[in-house]
C-alpha cells in the first residue's frame, strides 16, 4: 500500500505525519506500507522548518533533518492507494489538479474518522509561522490521526 500525505508546504503537517508514519510502521514492524508527503504549493528541496523538526525530535523521536519538501506536480501521488490531506482544501487542490484520483483523497480526519471534544473541525490548522506550543498542538491532531491509520492497517493487513 502506497500512502501520502499533502499539505501546502510540505514542510510541516504533511512532513510530520509522513515521518511519523514511517516510524510507527518501523516500530510495529509493518513493512507493506510505503509513505509519502508533498505540498500543493511546496519548493523542492525546502526543509522542514525548525519548529516541526523540534517537536518531532523531542516528543516523538521522529528525524525530519533529512526531509525535504516535494511539489506536488514533482510527486509520485497517482501511484497512491490512498491520499491524505491536512485541510480540505488541499483536497480540492488535490482533486481539481488529479479528478481520476477521486475516490482515494480524503482529509486526514475525515479518513480516520477523528472524533475528538473541542476538535470538530475536519481541518489541521497550519502551524507554520507560530510557536513550538502551536506545532506541538498540531502534532498531536496528526499522532492521533496517524494511531487511527495504524488501527485500520492492522485490521486490514
Amino acid at each position: 500500500m502506497n500512502i501520502m500525505f499533502v499539505c501546502t508546504g510540505n514542510i510541516c503537517r504533511s512532513a510530520m505525519a509522513h515521518h511519523l508514519l514511517e516510524k510507527r510502521l518501523k516500530d510495529l514492524k509493518i513493512e507493506n506500507v510505503k509513505v509519502y508527503s508533498c505540498g500543493v504549493n511546496a519548493y523542492n528541496g525546502e526543509k522542514s522548518t525548525w519548529e516541526a523538526k523540534y517537536v518531532m525530535e523531542n516528543y516523538y523521536d521522529v528525524d525530519l533533518e533529512k526531509h525535504r519538501a516535494i511539489n506536488i506536480r514533482n510527486s509520485n501521488i497517482m501511484n497512491m492507494d490512498l491520499i491524505l490531506c491536512a485541510t480540505k482544501y488541499h483536497k480540492q487542490d488535490v482533486l481539481e489538479l488529479y479528478p481520476e484520483i477521486e475516490g482515494k483523497v480524503f482529509t486526514m480526519k475525515e479518513y480516520v474518522e477523528y472524533n475528538e471534544p473541542n476538535h470538530d473541525e475536519i481541518d489541521i490548522a497550519d502551524p507554520w509561522g507560530y510557536d513550538k506550543e502551536t506545532y506541538l498542538e498540531c502534532s498531536k491532531e496528526i499522532s492521533k490521526c496517524i494511531e487511527l491509520l495504524l488501527k485500520e492497517i492492522k485490521e486490514n493487513a
